[in-house]
């Protein structure tokens, strides 16, 4: 069992394989949180509660003259509002007579053989039948509001995942003002916080952060997890490495408004908490109505950074992504988008697969401009009906062209937006998110339509399945390029307004499930201008996401880097671009674009008929090596060797596959310098014992005195491997170990 209940103590444990999770009921039925860390066995944690009558800390009505006990001081699971806990909390409810203060007690709890699942909402799933689940039932007995907290325990991976359930039995309506999915305090300690910050073209960007007094706050108010505040973020000692110190990882799965709330309180004792954003939220609660908060996953590392994005990796691929393309080698595809934006016809599209096809590559990709009145990006968005000026027999010729050229065929859809120029918005402009009486706010020209509406999720399901059945269609890249604003859903009355953002991502799951359910076959990959809905709420729909819309393989660096500390290889959409830059002038050779692109899910974007030929033969390699080591890059444990951040000469990272047999060793160089300084990369993750020979790729231009270098896992480890003098702008590296047999 990994959920032990001692009826004795009071106390609730959840045990994985490395790490040890405690609660208490105390004698006031306050459920207490005691410890979360490295694992403990037979352990009743509750010495580590201190009592202290601290001035202006109130204490509980049923506490009598003792003054040492207060909410404010206590380390808790699920602290709410307005009963004495000054500090933030997770739960804030508005009666019918205006007051919100919400008292919490254990009431029972139950422990089951299976991992929990939540109505509308993605969840961490098992197929197996491994994982267990604790629910933990609190109840306000001044409203009978009943709060349910989900503990999901996946013994084996070190995860515990975290949700809850408000459910009011009372008589009376309940407002939902906030309701956040975790609470974690961390009595002792001194902390840092890394988080992921950016905009569009620059997500995730690594920092990190000393925590002071006062809250450290990340969040989103566009509609969705957005490029600028990724909704993952790592609690870290200040003593925290790649390999060392202690960290606590959490990530929700949700993709519309959230924060999460880090503070450091008057002891400095820390509190976390993360959920659904408060703001522009207001969920109403007749009787016996149930609300679900989305989930968080967390785990707990003592080996640092390295060994929870390990965690993470594993658990995202394995429980959260589902599907035929989960652990599948997803098409090396060719996007058409950089190679002609809007401004093609059959012809280009066909002679830009034809060109494709003799190099090697899977799949082409239509992007956007092939629906309705779509010559420019101000018009046309919701009329999901082919141009058959651009595409003269519509898709299916064209599909059947590209698979007769051995390819398989892609497209582009941006399903949640509605352009003001199009025949859906002169129908039903009602349908778009918009505030009567006032103009809205645009964003790239276009409007937002409103997904909580049931005839707006029909719409599409019933377009976007005739398209799908329309034609050979193996993949969708599900767009979504605007923030939401001037929010107000036209079948919502006023007192229900708050409600609607969060339906929106119901309605957007609901819509996916449906369509990931009929189409099982189709690999769909998320988007939203790159990087700004790159969730694991998404990633439960679509096993992929594009990174970003930046593919300058420089700046990939840092992107990349950051995606890397939640994120799986397998999720993270990549391709190589063409040179100049379109995003920032800047020239990178057209191997260097290739391993930034190889660490992650492979492509192009690009016309491949205006490179040169020697280029055309680097991507004939390149297709080929990506096939070889697909199962390296995306099954294989991912290390971060050299930060973009820490050194600004390189960027490097490597793959072992799970035997340790085999290693890839990506490296580049950022900053060549003219006086040559050397370049040491300390390897990891390989057998000490182990022989490896060390090939330089690619294959064809390594020399038979490269391929014959055998190292032992020891020396490359602890002594590291010289790099040779690179010269010329942003050069890169990449080196396949393979072990051999001891004589």
């Amino acid at each position: 069992m990994s959920i032990i209940f001692n009826d004795r103590e009071m106390t609730l444990t959840l045990q994985t394989k490395h790490t040890t999770y405690q609660m208490k009921v105390d004698n006031y039925g306050t459920l207490l949180h005691l410890y979360y860390g490295k694992r403990v066995d037979d352990a009743n944690m509750d010495y580590l509660i201190r009592y202290a009558d601290v001035g202006f800390s109130p204490n509980l009505y049923d506490t009598g003259a003792d003054r040492t006990y207060s909410l404010d001081m206590l380390p808790q699971e699920y602290p709410s509002f307005g009963v004495g806990d000054f500090r933030n909390t997770g739960l804030q409810v508005q009666h019918e007579d205006g007051s919100r203060a919400v008292e919490l007690h254990y009431v029972s709890h139950e422990i089951f053989d299976t991992v929990y699942g939540i109505e509308g909402l993605p969840a961490a799933y098992t197929e197996y039948g491994q994982g267990e689940t604790l629910a933990i039932t609190l109840r306000d007995s001044a409203s009978d509001l009943e709060v349910t907290l989900l503990y999901g325990v996946f013994e084996d991976t070190d995860m515990i995942t975290r949700a809850v359930k408000l459910k009011n039995r009372g008589s009376k309506r309940l407002w939902v003002e906030k309701v956040h999915s975790i609470c974690l305090d961390l009595p002792y300690g001194t902390w840092e916080i890394v988080h992921f910050h950016g905009r569009h073209n620059m997500e995730r960007m690594f920092e990190r952060v000393p925590l002071a007094h006062g809250t450290f706050s990340i969040g989103s108010r566009r509609g969705t997890s957005s490029h600028q505040h990724n909704p993952a973020a790592i609690i870290c000692s200040q003593d925290a490495t790649e390999d060392n110190g202690s960290c606590y990882g959490m990530t929700l799965l949700y993709s519309g408004n959230f924060t999460m709330d880090t503070q450091c309180d008057q002891m400095n004792q820390v509190r976390t908490t993360m959920g659904i954003s408060p703001e522009h939220f207001r969920y109403t609660l007749e009787e016996g109505e149930v609300f679900h908060a989305p989930q968080v996953l967390m785990t707990y590392s003592d080996h640092g950074f390295a060994a929870l994005s390990h965690r993470f990796h594993h658990f995202i691929r394995h429980h959260i992504c589902r599907g035929r393309y989960k652990l599948e080698r997803r098409p090396v595809l060719i996007n058409n988008w950089e190679a002609t934006y809007l401004d093609f016809d059959d012809d280009k599209i066909i002679e830009i697969a034809s060109q494709a096809a003799e190099l090697g590559i899977e799949m082409l990709v239509l992007d956007d401009g092939w629906f309705g009145k779509r010559d420019s990006d101000d018009s046309g968005l919701g009329d999901w009906y082919v141009n058959t000026k651009k595409l003269k027999g519509g898709l299916a010729p064209l599909a059947a062209k590209i698979n007769d050229l051995g390819l398989k065929f892609g497209l582009w859809v941006e399903p949640e937006m509605i352009s003001e120029d199009s025949d859906l918005y002169r129908t039903h402009p009602d349908w778009a998110i918009q505030i009567p009486g006032r103009k809205p706010a645009r964003g790239r020209m276009q409007l937002v339509l409103d997904m909580g509406r049931e005839e707006v999720r029909s719409y599409l399901y019933e377009r976007l399945t005739d398209i799908l059945t329309s034609a050979p269609i193996d993949y969708v890249k599900w767009d979504f390029n605007r923030s939401i604003t001037d929010f107000y859903s036209h079948v919502l009355p006023a007192q229900r307004q708050g409600e609607g953002l969060h339906r929106f991502v119901l309605g957007i799951y609901e819509l996916l499930e449906r369509l990931v359910t009929r189409f099982p076959d189709i690999l769909f990959e998320g988007c939203s201008g790159g990087g700004g809905r790159f969730d694991a709420g998404m990633l439960y729909y679509t096993p992929q996401i594009w990174c970003s819309d930046d593919t300058d393989a420089v700046e990939r660096l840092e992107i990349q880097h950051g995606t890397s500390f939640f994120y799986p290889t397998s999720s993270v959409g990549s391709h190589v671009s063409a040179c100049p830059n379109h995003q920032t002038g800047r020239t990178t050779p057209i191997h260097t674009r290739a391993v930034v692109a190889m660490a992650g899910s492979f492509g192009y974007e690009l016309d491949l008929n205006l490179i040169s030929e020697e280029e055309k033969k680097q991507v004939r390699s390149q297709v080929k090596d990506f096939i070889k080591y697909d199962s390296l890059i995306h099954n294989g444990t991912y290390y971060r060797l050299e930060s973009p951040y820490d050194n600004q000469m390189l960027t490097a990272w490597e793959f072992v596959n799970p035997q340790q047999s085999e290693a890839l060793v990506s490296m580049v160089v950022t900053h060549v310098r003219a006086n040559w300084l050397g370049l040491h990369l300390k390897l990891k993750g390989l057998k000490p014992e182990g022989k490896y020979r060390i090939q330089w790729l690619p294959a064809e231009e390594t020399t038979d005195e490269q391929g014959d270098v055998v190292y032992s896992g020891a020396a490359l480890m602890y002594g590291g491997i010289a790099m040779p003098m690179l010269s010329g702008d942003y050069p890169a590296i990449q080196l396949y170990l393979c072990e051999i047999e001891s004589d």
